[in-house]
């Protein structure tokens, strides 16, 4: 058997990656292949170090992950964690290539409990805003001055002796219903919700203020409960909401008809200052007496000024006597004029009956138809005597220019046979027949040469 000869191994091409090549491949592809994630979990293992920025480790039950939350991230957090704090943050998933550690780079950092509750609070802020429970044409005024106040909040919390210290201070007259609830826990806000119906089933009451005093978000979180909210705008009764402190805010707030800064506030908004008030009367009271002295005065001297003028009977009779005695002259004379008047119009109308007789009707019509007649002769005479002259003048002038005139004076006249005129030696020929016209009588001529 011949002998193997020595075979050179078969050369393989390798892609060898350094570790840094390594770490950086996989933080690419962890960075690239997972989203902004949120995680929940308890921190431990923080530390702070003079950078600013924070290291710690979240962890659960089962497992942990090192996080690292940059100083320009981490000053947006209000409160410094603490060990074994159930956070809730949001990052992304990375590696740090320095050690090769698996990390998650923290953007945002919140207390866990809190925050479910304020997604929770911002969720339903938006529903209810986007269906227009906020809208201010929804608001109903409150009563200038309540008949009575209704007032639905825990009858052994500081809120009711608040707002009954107040409502005694300001106008105490006004009577007060208490419709007691719990304000915290699950059964919180079914008791409120039935409360503000079984106010609004009542109808005693034209006023409600629903609230309680400060707390946690925990403790106010009946009243952003979504029945809350809408047991409120469904109230036909102005509803004000006093919940917590001034800083504290919660749903109730924006659908409530009036928000109060806190429970004594609402109990000084719903109601009037007594004392206030009973100034205010007095200050009425001093002007309505002014004003009542004023008038009586003012009558005294009307009642004054007209005694002045009221007469005795005896001498109110005397004056209306003589005025029936002037008011006798004035008619006498008013019916002597008349009846003068009268007499001169009857001469005027007899006069002119006398002028109308017929005998002197006739007799003056005979002597204006005999003068008309001699006016007319006169005036046909004078027609006739101008006409005559313009005849005579107009006969002259056809004298003048009358052909015939010419023709005594020597003239003659010749045409053809058909009365054309002759004017010139060619409109005749030889033997043709013409006739000449003399001042008396005319000849007949037969053309024996023409030159």
């Amino acid at each position: 058997m011949p002998a193997m000869k020595d075979v050179e191994p078969l050369q393989i091409q390798r892609d060898i990656l350094t570790v840094s090549q390594l770490n950086r491949r996989a933080r690419q592809l962890l960075e690239t292949h997972l989203p902004l994630l949120w995680v929940e979990g308890e921190i431990s293992n923080f530390a702070r170090p003079s950078s600013g920025h924070w290291y710690f480790t979240l962890k659960d039950a089962n497992a942990q992950v090192k996080c690292a939350m940059f100083r320009n991230r981490n000053q947006a957090v209000r409160q410094l964690p603490q060990h074994g704090q159930q956070v809730l943050v949001r990052g992304r998933v990375s590696l740090y290539e320095g050690r090769g550690d698996y990390q998650m780079i923290v953007e945002h950092l919140e207390d866990a409990g809190f925050g479910a509750l304020q997604r929770a609070f911002e969720q339903l802020k938006h529903k209810l805003l986007q269906e227009g429970l906020f809208d201010p044409a929804y608001k109903q005024p409150l009563p200038r001055l309540p008949r009575h106040i209704g007032i639905i909040t825990s009858p052994t919390g500081a809120a009711i002796r608040d707002i009954l210290h107040v409502l005694q201070r300001r106008f105490p007259a006004i009577p007060v219903s208490l419709f007691p609830v719990a304000v915290q826990g699950s059964a919180a806000a079914g008791e409120i919700v039935a409360a503000l119906q079984l106010a609004n089933a009542q109808s005693d009451c034209d006023v409600l203020i629903v609230g309680r005093g400060g707390g946690s978000l925990e403790d106010l979180w009946p009243f952003n409960e979504e029945s809350v909210a809408r047991a409120i705008f469904a109230s036909r009764i102005p509803v004000i909401s006093a919940v917590g402190h001034e800083v504290d805010t919660t749903i109730a707030d924006f659908v409530a008809d009036l928000r109060a800064p806190t429970p004594s506030a609402a109990a000084e908004l719903c109601t009037p200052d007594g004392n206030e008030m009973l100034q205010q009367f007095a200050r009425y009271q001093q002007l309505l007496l002014r004003a009542i002295n004023t008038r009586i005065r003012e009558d005294r001297h009307r009642l004054s000024a007209r005694s002045s003028r009221l007469q005795h009977p005896a001498q109110r009779l005397q004056a209306q006597a003589q005025h029936l005695d002037n008011l006798e002259i004035r008619l006498r004379q008013v019916v002597q004029a008349r009846l003068q008047r009268l007499a001169v119009r009857l001469d005027n109308v007899a006069g002119r009956c006398q002028q109308e007789n017929p005998g002197t009707r006739v007799e003056t019509l005979v002597k204006q138809v005999e003068q008309l007649g001699r006016r007319l002769n006169a005036s046909v005479q004078q027609v006739l005597q101008l006409k005559r002259q313009a005849l005579g003048q107009q006969s002259a002038l056809l004298d003048s220019v009358n052909p015939l005139s010419v023709l005594q004076r020597g003239y003659s006249l010749t045409s053809d046979t058909s009365g054309k005129v002759i004017r010139s030696s060619t409109d005749i020929n030889s033997g043709d027949q013409i006739i000449t016209r003399l001042g008396s009588g005319k000849l007949v001529s037969t053309v024996d040469t023409v030159e």
